[in-house]
């Protein structure tokens, strides 16, 4: 039998500083393809991720991080992988764990595997997690396990890795372009009937690590919240949310963009 294909995705935006780190630690063999998408950054990513020879698609100017996970899903899909793994390129997640959250989805164990940051609180703030955002991502995913039924370490993670039937079935280009397209990712996952789980995953805090200001994790953890709202009141037919009702519709091109 033919190894099912494995591709890992990286949404970029300026990360030509920890770019050729991500990619040199990601282990050998555990993957097909690298994918890079970049949304108009105003460094040399591109550049450099060519240098890497991987595959490299750029948007022609910055359209959000969930625009540029729209992207990445869909060209993983085009490209037949069989299994998605969506890694930040800021080289904060360690990679080496890529083998084993795919190793549980093959073995059918869970649809989604997501890296779980915070093990420890100790843990979590010695390696340098800002305290406003491990007291923010607590009580998130707090709300968004009693509000979902699951049980996650980490809601808000961004290391993940998918079952191709996953990104096939879920709507998630009608998601957001901004950072909450993760939590309506996950939502959509929980209305489909998918199974979600997570792993340990050590991570790094340093200066050149992409973060979200104080002002954004605001934002994104009031639109976090008005998700879930709108999952609650999709499910008892009190509204009509756009993120969870249609099914996918698979487009032949992606417009404004290039691929190279």
């Amino acid at each position: 039998m033919s190894r099912e294909k494995v591709i890992v995705v990286l949404p970029a935006y300026n990360a030509a500083s920890t770019l050729k780190r991500t990619v040199d630690d990601i282990p050998t063999g555990c993957f097909d393809e690298i994918i890079l998408v970049d949304d108009g950054s105003r460094d040399n990513t591109v550049v450099i991720a060519r240098q890497l020879k991987l595959s490299v698609f750029t948007h022609p100017r910055n359209l959000g991080y969930g625009a540029n996970q729209k992207t990445c899903y869909e060209l993983a899909l085009e490209r037949g992988a069989e299994y998605i793994v969506m890694l930040h390129p800021d080289y904060q997640y360690d990679s080496r764990i890529i083998p084993a959250a795919v190793e549980i989805l093959k073995l059918g164990i869970c649809d989604i595997i997501l890296g779980n940051r915070i093990r420890t609180r100790k843990e979590c703030l010695i390696s340098g997690m800002p305290l406003y955002k491990y007291l923010a991502n607590r009580f998130l995913t707090t709300i968004e396990n009693m509000a979902l039924g699951q049980n996650l370490g980490d809601f808000h993670s961004g290391f993940r890795a998918y079952r191709r039937a996953v990104l096939e079935t879920i709507p998630f280009r009608h998601n957001s372009d901004s950072f909450v397209f993760d939590t309506q990712l996950l939502i959509q996952a929980v209305n489909f009937g998918f199974l979600l789980g997570d792993i340990p995953v050590p991570v790094r805090y340093f200066n050149e690590a992409s973060s979200i200001n104080l002002y954004q994790s605001i934002v994104y953890g009031i639109e976090s919240l008005k998700a879930i709202l709108s999952y609650y009141l999709h499910c008892f037919k009190l509204m009509d949310s756009s993120f969870l009702s249609y099914k996918i519709k698979r487009e032949e091109n992606i417009k404004k963009t290039s691929f190279t």
